[in-house]
């Protein structure tokens, strides 16, 4: 993986992230190997955004890659969260951002054959978490304070602006 040179935004990375819920209020987590590869973390679908894209784009690009669900990019409505803060990876160091989408669907089988190389080879798992399970799990899990901001999105609160999550680096 190549280093990302600094965005015209300023942030060194920038992702955009799907908060997937499904009928039964679950939401779609990916249990991830962490960079070093010496832990996990159970991540939400999504990605990097490709310089130029749109944000709503890129989601809906990574939403397909990673889980196979096909959602417009006009269908996502703005980011319901974002967090941001510094942090040193193996492949890049600086100012990171992620954006985060909301999407429901009724239901969904999950088709992981669109991972790219790295992803397949740092996911090793995915499943749909309900908001006690999350809640009640000594794993990590990212963004932090995802439960309160679920139970808002489950019980229809959308917020007008992007709710600002804390950084987890």
């Amino acid at each position: 993986m190549s280093t990302p040179a600094p965005r015209a935004d300023g942030y060194r990375r920038r992702t955009a992230r799907v908060l997937l819920l499904d009928g039964a209020d679950r939401v779609l987590l990916f249990k991830f190997m962490d960079f070093q590869g010496s832990g996990f973390c159970w991540i939400t679908p999504g990605g990097g955004v490709e310089d130029g894209e749109e944000l709503s784009d890129a989601a809906a690009r990574e939403l397909r890659e990673e889980t196979g669900l096909v959602v417009g990019p006009g269908e996502l409505g703005p980011p319901v969260a974002m967090t941001h803060g510094y942090a040193d990876r193996p492949w890049a160091s600086g100012e990171f951002r992620d954006d985060f989408f909301h999407v429901r669907t009724r239901a969904h089988e999950v088709d992981v054959s669109g991972l790219g190389e790295y992803e397949r080879s740092h996911v090793l798992e995915h499943r749909w978490w309900t908001l006690d399970e999350l809640a009640a799990t000594t794993d990590p899990v990212l963004p932090h304070e995802l439960v309160p901001l679920l139970r808002d999105l489950l019980a229809g609160v959308v917020p007008s602006e992007p709710v600002q999550l804390p950084w987890h680096h």
